[in-house]
């Protein structure tokens, strides 16, 4: 993925196994074991993934990647493989395979280590999830997607996006018996900033997928008290209005959503 594509997954997605750089204490046994373990309980792999797309894809494009690929498996791990590891993944995003562009994406943040790196890998994997319509494949990309997230988190706390991120990652497939986990780190995100437009929107969007418009309503107020212009309050108060039958409300937020989206 090129600079300009990553930052647009980015923006587009905002939702949209830990590790500690640098401060890691378990040995190199212990990692691989935990790895492997790790790996032979998931139902799918990378290699399955892209065996299936593979021959989804028409020649031309099959041609395209395989050469990239020939082209990495050539390059030193340096900023050339990191370009080349790029463009695979912008090239199997726009082929409509957002699992394999987040698995190129992850690769690229496993050689710079940079918390947009993890930001834009953790991204990928959740435009996936939210795609996808195989459980198996979300649930590997949910996997990678919270993982991504919580990289991007150890390498800078205070940024909320990562943990807004992180939040709808497990609200939008939970692991089995965590299935309140998403709802609960956005409530706290909450507590500890109840003025944040980012956090209010979000409550408001988990709101709106379980019926509970009312409450919905209230968050929604709240942020477009704090921030009048914000696109998504607006929009999503629009959709809140239709809901509630109230035609007069909902018109007015559809047309300063669409006046603000044109912006």
């Amino acid at each position: 993925m090129t600079k300009l594509q990553f930052t647009a997954v980015f923006s587009a997605a905002l939702l949209l196994f830990v590790m500690y750089f640098g401060c890691d204490t378990k040995t190199k046994d212990i990692q691989r074991s935990e790895k492997s373990r790790a790996l032979s309980s998931e139902k799918t792999d990378i290699n399955l993934l892209l065996r299936d797309a593979r021959s989804a894809i028409s020649e031309a494009q099959n041609t395209f990647v395989l050469t990239l690929e020939e082209e990495l498996e050539k390059t030193s791990p340096d900023s050339s493989k990191v370009s080349l590891l790029k463009q695979l993944s912008g090239k199997w995003y726009e082929f409509g395979h957002p699992a394999i562009a987040g698995h190129y994406a992850q690769n690229v943040a496993e050689l710079t280590n940079s918390e947009e790196s993890w930001s834009i890998a953790g991204t990928t994997f959740a435009i996936c999830v939210q795609d996808a319509k195989d459980d198996i494949i979300r649930e590997f990309c949910s996997k990678r997607a919270i993982a991504a997230f919580e990289n991007a988190i150890s390498l800078n706390p205070e940024n909320v996006v990562h943990k807004v991120n992180l939040a709808l990652s497990y609200a939008e497939f939970p692991p089995a018996g965590q299935e309140m986990k998403g709802p609960m780190m956005l409530l706290e995100l909450n507590r500890e900033q109840p003025e944040n437009v980012l956090v209010l929107n979000s409550l408001a969007r988990l709101a709106i997928k379980t019926g509970q418009f009312d409450r919905a309503l209230a968050r929604l107020e709240k942020a477009i008290a704090t921030e009048p212009e914000n696109v998504s309050s607006n929009c999503l108060l629009a959709t809140v209005y239709e809901a509630l039958k109230k035609p007069a409300e909902a018109q007015q937020y559809l047309e300063k959503c669409r006046a603000l989206q044109a912006r």
